[in-house]
C-alpha cells in the first residue's frame, strides 16, 4: 500500500469524519472507498474523439440480499476475513 498526503477543504473533511464515525471506519477507509468509486466510474481506456462513451458490461453478481442490515453485516464479516 502506498502512503500519501492530501489536503482537503474543511467542510469535506468534516463530512468524511462524519461518515467514518457513522460507518465505524477510519478516515483513510472512507477516502479509499471514495477513490475506488471514482475509478470504477471512469473508463480506463482513452476515448477516441467522435466515438462517444460506451457503458461497460454489467457486473454479474450472485449476491441476493435485500435486507440492508444483513448486507452490512455480511460486508463487515468479509472485511474482517480479508488480509
Amino acid at each position: 500500500m502506498v502512503r500519501t498526503q492530501i489536503q482537503l477543504p474543511d467542510p469535506l473533511y468534516r463530512e468524511i469524519k462524519r461518515i467514518a464515525k457513522q460507518q465505524d471506519w477510519s478516515i483513510a477507509e472512507v477516502i479509499r472507498r471514495g477513490a475506488e468509486n471514482v475509478v470504477r466510474h471512469y473508463p480506463s481506456e482513452k476515448l477516441v474523439p467522435g466515438e462517444g462513451f460506451r457503458f461497460p458490461a454489467p457486473i454479474r453478481s450472485r449476491l441476493k440480499v435485500s435486507d440492508p442490515a444483513k448486507l452490512k453485516a455480511l460486508l463487515r464479516a468479509d472485511q474482517e476475513c480479508s488480509p
